[in-house]
């Protein structure tokens, strides 16, 4: 399988509608992202095309109309940025970076079983 291209800030706010609408036009783009984004569609285009160029969308065309459709899921993405943001800031060593999550967040007593039963899980998975 192809390697998972990086996708920045911007194209991830397009790809979060693309997994949500998918096969999707660039005018249905600029429609869903109105409301919280003031970008033209020559802008949604200009994304689209790059996502297309890094192989991370897909299309087809209908009439004068073209249809995106993600080539990798939503979960492969965020795993592969996950991955890269580890590499890249802790070294990719995961103790540092859940260390700074728990200290700089407040947890709750439920968020706290889970992250004991995950510890679990994970120890029992060795």
């Amino acid at each position: 399988m192809q390697e998972q291209p990086r996708i920045t800030e911007a194209e991830w706010e397009v790809m979060r509608v693309i997994w949500e609408q998918e096969p999707v036009t660039a005018r249905d783009i600029v429609d869903a992202l109105e409301p919280v984004k003031e970008w033209s569609e020559p802008t949604v285009k200009t994304l689209l095309n790059r996502l297309v160029r890094k192989g991370v969308l897909e299309f087809s065309v209908e009439g004068k109309r073209y249809r995106y459709s993600a080539r990798f899921s939503r979960e492969s993405c965020v795993r592969a940025e996950g991955l890269s943001f580890v590499d890249r800031v802790f070294d990719g060593s995961t103790t540092p970076l859940l260390a700074h999550f728990l200290k700089e967040s407040k947890l709750s007593e439920r968020d706290i079983r889970e992250l004991k039963k995950l510890l679990r899980d994970k120890e029992a998975d060795r």
